[in-house]
């Protein structure tokens, strides 16, 4: 009985099974990784995946799912950049999130008015979004902005790093939506069954829009962060984001057909996926094999699953 409710544990909560074994093993077999300048570094490069992760929860509980956010991630980071670079912080930063707002929007609204499949619609803004954003740069990037920008990516509060708190303000805000408003609630509905929840009166189309907005302005959000961080705006930022994305919140225990998941198992998963990349640096280990051994862990999240 005692090994069924471990395994049952194991199963619903792989992340953070996950990331606990490799916490220990790390922190035995490597010197630096068990130390506060190294968890702090882990923490501030993962606060960009979490945020991006907690979007993709709530698109992917609704059963939607959105390719985009990489593409949203770079359009938004260079626009923001350009203005930023001007010595107009607080206008940049506004334009950068309404961007990242506003082509989520788009993706909800063609959804869901024009009942096309997620998938498809969000592959086409992904080819759409990096367009622009080459399109908008010519391939150039845009780098050197105030200090009082470059404070968001690479500050502290009290010896806080500012992504890692503005992370955790995002999460407290998501498990609050989803746990106690309305919006959490049909959600949840939405991707348990769409169509009983259309019949129960609910505007189905509004709330898959607000989804993916939402969603598109945490993209938005994490290229505010990083571009701060790295003081650049690359045209090639957010490449293969939106996959980082969806593993967290699959390794988080969320299934893709919706209706499930939660955003403290994605919490998990994206420290999962960054202690990963941490440990193999620290061990020397090609970065080639990342994604390697990326792919193998989610695969083994999904059947772990699935293993009822």
């Amino acid at each position: 009985m005692k090994m069924s409710k471990i395994l049952t544990f194991m199963r619903k909560n792989p992340a953070l099974v996950g990331f606990i074994v490799l916490f220990i093993i790390l922190s035995i077999f490597t010197e630096s990784f068990f130390n506060i300048s190294n968890i702090v570094n882990v923490l501030r490069q993962v606060s960009i995946t979490a945020i991006l992760g907690f979007g993709m929860t709530l698109v992917i509980i609704s059963g939607g799912i959105d390719l985009s956010v990489g593409s949203i991630f770079a359009f938004s980071a260079v626009v923001m950049a350009s203005i930023v670079k001007g010595g107009k912080v607080l206008l940049g930063i506004i334009v950068g999130l309404l961007i990242g707002a506003i082509m989520g929007l788009f993706n909800g609204v063609v959804i869901s008015k024009g009942k096309i499949q997620p998938f498809i619609v969000t592959l086409a803004t992904m080819a759409i979004g990096r367009s622009l954003t080459l399109a908008y740069t010519q391939g150039i990037p845009i780098s050197i902005f105030p200090n009082n920008f470059r404070f968001i990516g690479r500050g502290d509060i009290l010896g806080i790093p500012v992504p890692v708190i503005i992370m955790f303000g995002i999460f407290f805000l998501v498990l609050y939506l989803l746990k106690k408003t309305k919006l959490g609630l049909y959600i949840y509905a939405i991707g348990g069954n769409e169509e009983a929840t259309k019949l129960s009166g609910v505007n189905v189309e509004r709330y898959k829009i607000i989804v993916y907005t939402i969603s598109g302005l945490f993209a938005a959000v994490s290229a505010m962060i990083l571009t701060a961080r790295l003081n650049s705006a690359q045209p090639t930022f957010g490449q293969g984001y939106e996959l980082d994305a969806i593993a967290t919140v699959v390794l988080g225990g969320a299934s893709l057909s919706g209706g499930s998941g939660g955003v403290l198992g994605t919490l998990f998963g994206a420290l999962l996926l960054g202690t990963i990349n941490n440990g193999m640096n620290l061990m020397n280990i090609s970065p080639f094999y990342q994604d390697l051994v990326k792919g193998v862990i989610i695969l083994l999240a999904v059947l772990l699953e699935r293993s009822d």
